[in-house]
């Protein structure tokens, strides 16, 4: 299957974007080798800045397979944003919908053409306190084991130094480096022949993020935590918290009114 051409739009935004990326930010990337050549494919990115979509894309962009990220459905109704969504081929998600895999049916449609599809499965900016990545979000799972497409696997790292989770001023001086590998495609092919469960999809995901999880501990010389960090499961233990802190106190103070 041929390459989708790169189109206006998403040449119009290379030609703003990468000067200053190439100025302020100095490049690590390896793994490109991974990235097909053709046909229909999934990258899975972690996530740790709100600039590295930018960087993440400059350097897939030079691969040649541009990445299509997924977005709010809204955002593609709106003026000059909509018009520029649509025209750099991005992938409205359908929140609203109460059927999880029509949710992501335009990412499903895009992979079919021939495209990639750049997930963060995540979901969000990691939240763990050192920048590990997060346990993720079943989307990319459930898009890969309904087309059966190559789940390329990425991790980045430094974006983040330039621009830390949360954080609202960049620091561009030093001059950062933008750390990219990219790898072999994740071998999901012992659950194409199981029913899509929720049981599945979570196992298939644990998979992706354990093969980015890898990718990145290459690229930071360091062993990552055992179990990665839960954000529901942190929700729920603070919830347990807060509650054993406040039940005490309100006990004693029926007693005082008693």
């Amino acid at each position: 299957m041929p390459r989708r051409r790169i189109g206006f739009w998403y040449r119009f935004a290379a030609v703003l974007c990468k000067p200053p990326l190439v100025v302020l930010i100095k490049r690590d990337w390896r793994g490109m080798e991974h990235i097909p050549a053709a046909g229909g494919f999934i990258t899975a990115v972690n996530h740790n800045s709100h600039i590295d979509p930018f960087a993440y894309a400059h350097y897939q962009y030079n691969t040649g397979r541009v990445p299509r990220f997924l977005a709010k459905s809204g955002l593609f109704r709106k003026g000059f944003v909509g018009a520029a969504m649509r025209g750099t081929g991005q992938i409205p998600v359908y929140r609203e919908s109460t059927d999880a895999l029509s949710a992501f049916r335009a990412a499903i449609d895009a992979v079919e053409r021939g495209e990639c599809v750049a997930f963060y499965p995540e979901g969000t900016l990691t939240r763990d306190p050192d920048g590990w990545p997060m346990t993720g979000k079943t989307g990319a799972a459930r898009v890969a084991l309904q087309t059966k497409c190559p789940v390329i696997p990425v991790a980045q790292w430094g974006a983040n130094a330039v621009l830390p989770p949360y954080a609202r001023k960049p620091d561009f001086f030093p001059r950062k480096t933008h750390h990219v590998l990219a790898g072999p495609p994740v071998d999901l092919t012992r659950f194409y022949d199981r029913e899509m469960t929720p049981d599945v999809l979570k196992e298939a995901t644990e998979v992706i993020m354990a093969a980015i999880t890898r990718l990145l501990e290459d690229i930071r010389g360091e062993r990552a935590p055992e179990a990665a960090y839960d954000p529901r499961r942190e929700r729920i233990e603070q919830r347990r918290k807060t509650r054993s802190q406040t039940q005490p106190r309100t006990e004693h103070e029926e007693g005082r009114s008693k």
